[in-house]
């Protein structure tokens, strides 16, 4: 039987790397305006072109030239034109579960607009892929994925080496997820461009195609071959009919086709072999020397994962359930724009962009984008908010109270200490002379306040003094509404707070005020405590925590490490000589900031004298291109001093401290982690990935030659034995080390380098992160392990607070407290609430982290029916009272009105 050689044009898009993303868009209307003279040609053989997988890069051409709307149509349509399934090609690890979902949902909806959609998951250079993508892949109607990294080295300038332990023999291979959930996987083991450039010339055509041809017989399973005609920002290659034909003529026992994934993968499936071999779970390159994963992406440029950080949970923990919530009280669901808010968020999100492995105009732009996507999601929760306020009974308030009503848009009943700037007090500009309101206001009295819950009861508060503040209202039907308000920061514990729902409470006036939270004491004891948890600290800011539940304590946490890096912002490389530099004995000084019933903040401050760099050896090695692993650079003898303010705060009803670390960051070429040595011996580890709680091994495999060997977090790292464990919950630190001597689990809080790394020399000065920069953790004491003590329940609730909204006395169709959708999700984890893109059920998911099966439960009210969806809301059973959910199963449920 004759093989087949299925040539592939695409080219490799990253929208923004070495070059802006302006820049590089100008290249690419090029190539898309070359493309379409291309296909204009009479009688041309050129057939197909891929369009790198991502349907954002047709926005981006339209927005130039949208006068060519109709001919890419219809190039789609007659499958000239492969476009999808994704929006971008996002970083698959530094992208929350969410996203991954909305990236593909999204994606999948803009190419119905077109008429086709190539249905593979492509893959082809993302920094290696999350467990689970086969399940979701599979959900999706999506049976192949393509992938060039996480099963063989790929290194400098896109060169892909060979390894005698490849994890599978062929090019060809069956990956599966943790559910069972499995997808025909193809390698690029030759890369995306073992077929670029192909000559017409018969000597040069000769040349390549005996190595090309024998690279591809190598690893292939079959007598399908594939060739990928192109690479990163590839112009367009014209001439491949002629070199098709030139190929033809030279090897006639093949079969040279311009070709589509389509195309192949039909042909492929025909031709497999009865067994391939399997590969479990995720794809990061354990297999290897360990110089090529690219996993110190995670730390570079941390204000990048931040800040995405805190996108993402706007938008999937706040706006998205609010608006569901809103939703089922007033029928509206404003989808257009949440679509257009992900969709800016998104664009943030190929590789280079969110790994922060780019050139400083990238990352600048970058910012600007999370900005706006932060100011378009708060306005939005803001708006919301008060309109699912206003359709609440509040009208039973006490003369001259307040309603506040307390809104819970997880998943999970919460308790938690609230805070909220309550008006007790407005005056309009319209109702005195704004000169005179100041003073009025200050001058008039203060009456005393009283806080209940909504059953009459009291409740502990705490008040800060009043302030006068200027205001404005923007009312829907008539012009601003200038004010000065007498205002109060007010706190106090909310308690049983409903999944879905929200609960009210009433500052009312009163003869006597109710009893306030103790104020800050006088006791100086270096200790902290509340109804979970214990801390001691040191003189050299170290702790020790106990679980009070378990009496169980683990000693001298959280010490600062410092380490030279001469690496770049793809891999960390320790600089040669210098030992680490921490603050263990090192005395901090101490300040209490508050100490309360509700809240104790202690605050303590470290100065660290460190390296103010690499040695100069190092910007003679950037300079020859010296590949990170080869460097011999070590730190300078000149010395700086970082300031390190970290403040604690432990609340009633947190399971565990919250840190906020203030660095003052002088130096340049170096890496600061916190170290939580738990003295834990096991053989695994626990991390947030993907729709996973991802068991992964603390040592590596023994082709690993890197001394360090660093992973990809969503939300935590832990660690546990048979009777106790530990979380270390973060905000946007998404890189962490477990260090198997004393059971440590390091956590990066800062890197500092200075040039992108690659193909050659691009200086990034500005992935130096110097001044001043911050990173929050929160550290969960638990028994036994992670998933056994349902420790997650806290964890994926970290950073994602109650809101307080201030509304007015009023009558509505809704009651005071109130549960939209009730559930019992037994051991699931949460992860979305929102309206489906084309229709409007409500769509809720979870994940079971564990093995074993667990049931699901949930409804909203009698009008409404649930059933099973994928994750593209396609409905797959019909409705149900229970669920069961298998282990390691992504569980989606739509809630179909009756009507």
């Amino acid at each position: 039987m004759k093989k087949t050689a299925h040539i592939i044009s695409h080219s490799h898009w990253d929208r923004e790397w070495y070059l802006s993303f302006e820049k590089h868009r100008y290249y690419f209307i090029k190539l898309m305006n070359n493309l379409i003279e291309q296909f204009k040609k009479e009688g041309n053989a050129f057939q197909s072109f891929h369009l790198d997988g991502q349907t954002v890069l047709l926005e981006d051409y339209f927005a130039v030239h949208p006068e060519n709307r109709e001919i890419v149509k219809q190039l789609i349509e007659e499958k000239k034109l492969h476009i999808g399934p994704w929006y971008v090609l996002q970083d698959a690890f530094l992208t929350s579960s969410e996203a991954n979902v909305r990236n593909l949902l999204i994606g999948m909806n803009d190419t119905k607009a077109y008429g086709h959609v190539s249905k593979i998951g492509y893959f082809p250079d993302t920094f290696g892929i999350y467990g689970q993508a086969p399940q979701l892949l599979k959900q999706a109607g999506i049976d192949t994925a393509a992938f060039g990294r996480g099963v063989k080295p790929t290194g400098f300038n896109n060169t892909v080496s060979d390894t005698p332990n490849f994890e599978s023999p062929f090019s060809e291979m069956i990956w599966k997820s943790p559910d069972g959930s499995s997808v025909l996987g193809i390698l690029f083991a030759n890369w995306y461009s073992n077929g670029n450039e192909i000559p017409v010339d018969e000597d040069e055509a000769k040349a390549f195609w005996d190595k090309k041809l024998e690279d591809a017989e190598k690893y292939a399973s079959t007598n399908q071959l594939l060739f990928m005609n192109g690479c990163d920002h590839q112009p367009l290659q014209k001439t491949i009919p002629a070199a098709i034909e030139t190929a033809t003529k030279l090897y006639p026992e093949y079969t040279f086709k311009h070709s589509s994934f389509d195309e192949y993968t039909d042909a492929l499936k025909k031709d497999l072999p009865e067994k391939l071999q399997v590969i479990e779970g995720e794809l990061r390159n354990q297999r290897t020397d360990g110089w090529s994963t690219l996993v110190n992406t995670a730390s570079s440029r941390i204000y990048l994962k931040q800040w995405n950080n805190h996108c993402q949970t706007l938008l999937e923990k706040i706006v998205e359930p609010l608006a569901s919530m809103n939703y089922l009280a007033n029928g509206t669901y404003p989808r257009e724009y949440i679509r257009f808010m992900w969709k800016s968020l998104m664009k943030n999100h190929p590789h280079d962009s969110i790994c922060g492995c780019s050139v400083d105009e990238v990352h600048r732009e970058m910012v600007t984008r999370f900005e706006i996507v932060s100011q378009m999601g708060e306005v939005f929760v803001e708006e919301k908010a008060a309109e699912l306020a206003q359709t609440i009974d509040t009208s039973q308030t006490l003369d001259g109270g307040i309603p506040l009503v307390v809104m819970n848009t997880t998943g999970w009943d919460k308790n938690e200490v609230v805070s909220k700037i309550v008006d007790l007090e407005k005056v309009y500009f319209s109702q005195m002379h704004f000169e005179e309101i100041p003073a009025y206001l200050q001058d008039k009295e203060m009456t005393d306040y009283k806080l209940i819950d909504d059953q009459g009861n009291a409740v502990e508060y705490q008040l800060e003094s009043p302030t006068i503040e200027f205001g404005y209202d923007l009312p829907d039907d008539k012009f601003r509404q200038p004010f000065f308000a007498k205002r109060i920061n007010l706190s106090f514990y909310a308690k049983d707070i409903p999944s879905f729902g929200y609960k009210t409470f009433y500052l009312v006036p009163a003869d006597q005020p109710s009893e306030q939270a103790d104020a800050l004491t006088s006791d100086t004891t270096m200790e902290m405590e509340n109804e979970y948890v214990h801390l001691l600290f040191h003189e050299d800011g170290t702790y020790d925590l106990t679980h009070k539940e378990t009496g169980n304590t683990l000693r001298s946490l959280g010490i600062y490490e410092d380490t030279g890096d001469v690496g770049n912002e793809y891999m960390f490389k320790e600089a040669k000589g210098l030992a680490a530099i921490t603050t263990k004995g090192i005395p901090a000084e101490f300040t209490f900031l508050e100490k309360s019933a509700l809240r104790t903040v202690l605050e303590f401050q470290h100065t660290l004298s460190i390296p103010v760099s690499a040695d100069d050896l190092l910007e003679v090695e950037r300079h020859k291109l010296i590949w990170h692993k080869e460097r011999e650079a070590g730190r300078s003898s000149e010395k700086t001093t970082i300031t390190l303010r970290t403040v604690v705060t432990l609340e009633k009803g947190m399971k565990g401290p919250a840190f906020k670390l203030f660095i003052d960051n002088q130096a340049t070429d170096h890496r600061l982690r916190v170290l939580f040595p738990t003295e834990l011996q096991t053989d695994t580890h626990q991390a947030d990935s993907i729709f996973e709680i991802v068991t992964r091994p603390n040592t590596p495999e023994k082709e690993w030659e890197n001394p360090s060997f660093c992973h990809h977090q969503s939300r935590f790292a832990s660690l546990a034995d048979d009777q106790m464990g530990i979380t270390v919950a973060t905000d946007g630190l998404q890189e962490y080390e477990i260090l198997p001597e004393d059971g440590t689990i390091a956590v990066t809080v800062l890197r500092s380098t200075a040039e992108l790394g690659d193909w050659g020399y691009f200086p990034t000065p500005e992935a130096q992160c110097l001044g001043m920069q911050t990173a929050e953790w929160q550290v969960l004491p638990h028994e036994k392990d992670i998933i056994f003590s349902k420790a997650y329940v806290d964890v994926y609730q970290y950073k994602v607070p109650l809101m307080v909204i201030q509304t007015s006395a009023h009558e509505g169709t809704l009651p005071k407290t109130y549960q939209f959708v009730s559930s019992e999700p037994s051991g699931l984890a949460w992860t979305s609430m929102k309206v489906a893109e084309e229709r409007d059920d409500v769509m809720i998911r979870w994940f079971n982290p564990a093995g074993t099966k667990e049931s699901l439960n949930a409804a909203i009210h009698e009008d409404y029916l649930s059933y099973k969806s994928t994750i593209l809301e396609e409905k797959t059973t019909e409705s149900k009272d229970h669920y069961e959910i298998e282990g390691y199963e992504i569980i989606t449920l739509g809630f179909q009105h009756k009507r």
